[in-house]
């Protein structure tokens, strides 16, 4: 195999020996076996070949750390706040644990994507250990003990950051601890204008950005009163793109925006085109992600073969004195089809979700989220209008009001989302559940606590005020296999209700003592359905138990015990009294390069692949194993393909009842299956009660030998 360009020092080091056996994953043994050992001894060659080799030595962590401090790596602010004999022991305790990566893509992708580097990013300064030590550090702002805590369940696996947060704690030099923002535009050029300008700057700093234009007029609307002059909304499209193409975190990762469009909203076919394979290229929208957002009305009218309306935001604004996202379009749908004074027109409900399957079916996209359901089910008062980026965020945000200068007359309400996921594996067998998810949250509250986004003040007031952060789970597949049960069985289906279940309970704790401590809640407790008992009906009048044997005893093997109705009402008493300190607390997000460091399955979906196939910058095709996957359990490893849409959504569904996000749920179908197949997937998850819907996956799309790209800002 000939010499690759891997080797950082240019010395001319060849990556033959790792890369070879790596490859031998994809080779049968004599007696037709994988060859999982030879991916263990892959990772360790890298060590040996390369990394050891490109690593800079210190002789001790003192010198290390001043060396760090003095050169501008690492931020003195975060170690002034220890003093050293006690990040000594830290340091010492992370090493103790022995880490060792479980495969060569785990290894790869942390010194690839994660580890500090020298600026001429020819060799490396940290190893794991240091990485999560500097993680835990920045975290815990002064709380040693906290640090500690932080440390072990990260070096365990049980919890592990989102990528900006693990890739930025600590440095000097460095993005945003957030992994992404979503941000409304208004009907008004001030709007637009301060969008671009902070999809830049927010691009700038590591995260992904999503906007709605559901409230910005449709082409040939009126402009102060003058008929036929509005653009619509594909030209904001195509100045957010160039804003996102320009600006990103310096160049480690691209700028990367969504934007989402209400189903009604005149502009929508025009919307949906730019992402057909033949779309002009005056319109083609290349980069930029699209969602939609769908009511229940819109389901309604198809089923019954309905026509569809579309109405004019500019007339919704005028009548009823609200832009058109804060309207609910199934309930006053009859009411504006009436109104006179609301232009409209109209498509065929059936034609419009057979064109979303069709763009679909070309590109993956668009992205979906269910209007209706998302309000049901939402906690907090306000309505959710958009998601975000990898459509798993789901808040309440409010609008922005400018002068004429571009000044801020009232400052909205905007949305940050801070990402980290438990090892469902590994939280499964941690010696306390419950503390657990308590350091998760704990570890993500610490970044909103620090995160001042100052260049979008929206953005900065909206996280200030709700402390939301977004708590996501993965290897749900990984272990299920583990323990011998097949991904969407009933076995299957009851794990992933009573863990949720249980981590839901876990986490409200969590935030309530956060709430107790502190002596505040978001913002708006009041009227959310936490302070009223509301929410906490369904785990009041029904028993949440395993249905099958094999759970029950799982869960008791485990020594987890599953709360109660008198946990619940102990519970909803201390909430109600003292509230909660975040405003939203859970979201699964689609993790991506976090899943391979923490040798995980993805978010909760089944595994794409036996042995994924990956194509790695220079290096090329990287294979790597199912986590947990041996030669006497492959059965359990059945692909997304093979298992099917219907199982996968019953699989969120279970999850979903217990989330107050959202999940993002990616369907994968076979090479045989139609736009009709797409169709009856959606309306299968929506009757399910599925919020949004993520990419659309179709076998042939996913190349052999390539990287199915995922969500840019929760990297995950």
């Amino acid at each position: 195999m000939a010499t690759t360009e891997l080797a950082m020092n240019e010395s001319s080091t060849s990556t033959t020996d790792f890369h070879a056996l790596n490859a031998m994953l994809n080779l049968f043994d004599a007696d037709g076996n994988i060859q999982f050992t030879q991916d263990r001894l892959a990772a360790r060659q890298y060590f040996l070949q390369h990394v050891n080799q490109n690593t800079v030595f210190f002789h001790n962590l003192a010198e290390k750390l001043r060396y760090l401090v003095e050169e501008h790596y690492y931020d003195a602010v975060v170690l002034d706040q220890y003093n050293f004999a006690d990040i000594k022991q830290l340091f010492k305790q992370a090493y103790a644990y022995k880490f060792r990566f479980e495969t060569f893509l785990g290894a790869f992708k942390y010194y690839t994507s994660y580890t500090l580097k020298t600026f001429d990013g020819k060799r490396y300064l940290e190893r794991y250990e240091d990485r999560i030590c500097m993680v835990a550090l920045t975290l815990a702002q002064g709380d040693i003990q906290l640090a500690r805590h932080f440390v072990d369940e990260i070096i365990s696996g049980r919890f592990q950051p989102a990528t900006p947060t693990f890739l930025n704690c600590g440095k000097k030099q460095r993005g945003e601890l957030v992994s992404c923002f979503l941000l409304r535009i208004e009907d008004n050029m001030e709007s637009i204008g301060r969008s671009i300008n902070s999809a830049l700057q927010l691009s700038k700093r590591g995260g992904g950005v999503a906007f709605t234009l559901t409230n910005i007029r449709e082409v040939g609307a009126p402009i102060k009163r003058i008929e036929n002059q509005s653009s619509g909304v594909i030209p904001v499209m195509k100045m957010l793109e160039d804003a996102f193409s320009y600006a990103n975190q310096l160049g480690a990762r691209q700028g990367a925006g969504a934007v989402y469009l209400h189903a009604h909203h005149p502009d929508i076919l025009k919307f949906l085109d730019t992402k057909r394979e033949n779309a002009d290229e005056k319109i083609r929208i290349k980069t930029l992600s699209l969602g939609v957002v769908i009511p229940d009305i819109t389901f309604e009218l198809a089923k019954n073969n309905e026509e569809m309306y579309l109405f004019s935001p500019y007339d919704i604004q005028q009548v009823y004195g609200v832009p058109m996202s804060e309207i609910s379009i199934t309930e006053k749908y009859r009411e504006m089809v009436n109104d006179k004074k609301i232009r409209k027109s109209k498509i065929n409900a059936r034609e419009f979700f057979q064109i979303l399957a069709e763009i679909q079916f070309e590109s993956g996209y668009p992205y979906m989220m269910f209007e209706d359901t998302v309000n049901r089910t939402n906690p907090i008062h306000g309505r959710i209008t958009m998601s975000n980026l990898c459509s798993e965020i789901l808040q309440v945000n409010s609008a922005t009001e400018y002068d004429e200068n571009l000044s801020y007359r009232k400052i909205g309400n905007d949305i940050s989302c801070n990402l980290g996921s438990l090892n469902i594996a590994k939280t499964m067998d941690s010696p306390d559940f419950g503390h657990s998810v308590a350091m998760a949250i704990r570890a993500l509250t610490a970044v909103s606590d620090m995160s001042n986004i100052r260049c979008v003040p929206s953005i900065e007031k909206g996280n200030h005020e709700s402390h939301a952060i977004g708590l996501g789970q993965m290897n749900l597949h990984g272990y299920l296999a583990r323990e011998h049960i097949y991904y969407g069985s009933a076995e299957g289906l009851d794990f992933t209700n009573i863990y949720f279940y249980t981590v839901t309970y876990h986490a409200l704790r969590a935030s309530n003592l956060l709430a107790i401590e502190r002596n505040q809640s978001f913002k708006g407790f009041a009227d959310s359905a936490y302070a009223s008992g509301v929410y906490f009906q369904k785990y009041l009048e029904n028993t949440w138990l395993p249905k099958t044997e094999k759970i029950r005893q799982l869960f008791e093997q485990a020594s987890i015990a599953i709360p109660d109705v008198q946990d619940w009402e102990t519970l909803k008493d201390s909430i109600m009294a003292y509230g909660l300190y975040n405003q939203n607390l859970q979201a699964v997000p689609p993790t991506g390069s976090i899943s391979y460091i923490n040798n995980s399955t993805s978010s909760i979906h089944p595994i794409v692949s036996r042995i994924e196939i990956r194509k790695e910058g220079k290096i090329g095709r990287v294979y790597y194993p199912a986590p947990y996957m041996t030669n006497d359990n492959l059965d359990f490893y059945q692909d997304a393909y093979e298992i099917g849409p219907e199982k996968i959504i019953d699989t969120y569904a279970e999850a979903t009842q217990h989330v107050d996000q959202g999940l993002s749920l990616t369907l994968f179908f076979r090479d045989t299956a139609t736009t009709r197949d797409i169709n009856k997937a959606q309306i299968y998850a929506w009757r399910k009660g599925i919020k949004t819907i993520y990419y659309i996956r179709l076998r042939q799309m996913a190349l052999e030998g390539t990287e199915i790209q995922g969500c840019v800002s929760c990297a995950l």
